[in-house]
């Protein structure tokens, strides 16, 4: 059985020349947009019409929304405008994932060399991070690569 490979990455603090560049060098193949808000002026070069078409111009890579992998606007505003604790934020996104079973809903063939994108610039404290390794878990036989 083959090892399925999933990558993340985050768009903070990266020029499109480096994010793009990463996404190509790792051989990626659909980049799976897991952010609540992906349609914000903030986004810069990651808003979702505009990712799809540079993805696709630039790289070949396929642009997929999957709002089931997204924290609701609850648990994120708790963690980020109130200041919340990471193991609390952590726990209920967990707890919402498992609810939504999307280890069953969500096709697994889209995470074959899939990268999972958020705005984090690290993994550590985002959830694109617990949606791999809780996919890992579920799924077995995965390998895990933040992409830098």
């Amino acid at each position: 059985m083959s090892v399925t490979q999933i990558f993340t990455i985050g768009f903070t603090k990266k020029s499109a020349e480096k994010f793009f560049t990463e996404l190509r060098c790792a051989s990626v193949k659909h980049l799976i947009d897991v952010r609540l808000n992906n349609t914000s002026q903030l986004a810069g070069f990651a808003k979702k019409e505009d990712l799809a078409y540079f993805l696709k111009t630039i790289c070949g890579i396929n642009y997929v929304y999957v709002p089931e992998l997204a924290p609701t606007a609850n648990i994120l505003d708790a963690y980020k405008k109130q200041k919340g604790d990471w193991a609390v934020y952590e726990r209920h996104f967990l707890d919402l994932i498992a609810k939504r079973r999307v280890e069953e809903t969500v096709p697994k063939n889209l995470f074959d060399r899939g990268c999972l994108l958020c705005s984090e610039d690290k993994p550590h404290h985002c959830h694109r991070r617990l949606v791999a390794e809780y996919l890992r878990d579920k799924w077995g036989n995965i390998e895990v690569k933040h992409l830098e």
